[in-house]
């Protein structure tokens, strides 16, 4: 069993674990429980009722948070010619072609996305095995693999961030700050639930979303009641 410190134990006292939170309240409580002087990220855990085994059961996908992540998001981009002009002027972080697949080979990995034009994906997919182990790969669904470098970097900017299950069936995704506003947390939440709910696996049978819970980066998890977030998200 994990040991906590101090800190996590006397926030930990300002939890229920028995109770399921109404969302603004569970909102505000989070930001009681960030008690460190850094901004901590605001995480979401989100228990649904699929089989991950199965592919058609697998849920991911992309969502634009109204309020943003409150992180600075480092951005890699595969490309060349007009298109690597049109990622620079769009504030992409890095821009390069087989001189950038050489400098991620070699141990480069200070970026949070890579995203790359169709062309260069056959370069880039010999890193597949760097990229792949950081969850870093380009990917169609989603939608880092595409000729709109301009969109999807501003997108990316401010605020669009991608969900999927892992194998556990739960989606796990840091989507706030502390800092944020009661509204502004439940408000990027929403967002996030809408999305989910959106990709729900055709003809599923049962609960889909059965559980989820928000937690400071270095705090309790605080369970919130699906029902009433729902409601908002809807």
């Amino acid at each position: 069993m994990a040991k906590h410190g101090k800190r996590y134990i006397e926030a930990a006292k300002m939890v229920d674990p028995e109770k399921e939170y109404a969302p603004l309240e569970a909102a505000a409580l989070v930001k009681k429980t960030a008690t460190t002087k850094f901004d901590q990220t605001v995480e979401v855990h989100i228990r649904l009722g699929v089989d991950p085994r199965q592919s058609e059961e697998a849920v991911r996908g992309t969502v634009g948070l109204p309020h943003g992540t409150g992180k600075r998001v480092r951005i890699a981009v595969f490309a060349q010619g007009e298109k690597a002009l049109e990622a620079t002027k769009a504030g992409a972080d890095e821009v390069g072609a087989a001189d950038l697949v050489a400098k991620i080979d070699g141990g480069w990995l200070d970026f949070d996305v890579a995203i790359s034009t169709p062309d260069l994906m056959g370069q880039v997919g010999k890193l597949g095995k760097v990229l792949g182990r950081k969850g870093l790969m380009p990917n169609p669904k989603a939608g880092t693999i595409t000729m709109d470098l301009a969109r999807t970097i501003s997108e990316l900017k401010s605020g669009r961030v991608e969900f999927k299950l892992d194998k556990s069936a739960i989606i796990h995704l840091g989507f706030a700050k502390a800092s944020f506003t009661e509204e502004q947390i439940i408000g990027n939440l929403s967002a996030l639930l809408e999305a989910i709910s959106r990709a729900k696996p055709t003809g599923l049978k049962g609960t889909y979303i059965k559980g989820v819970s928000i937690s400071a980066s270095m705090g309790p998890g605080i369970a919130i009641d699906v029902p009433a977030l729902l409601a908002v998200a809807s």
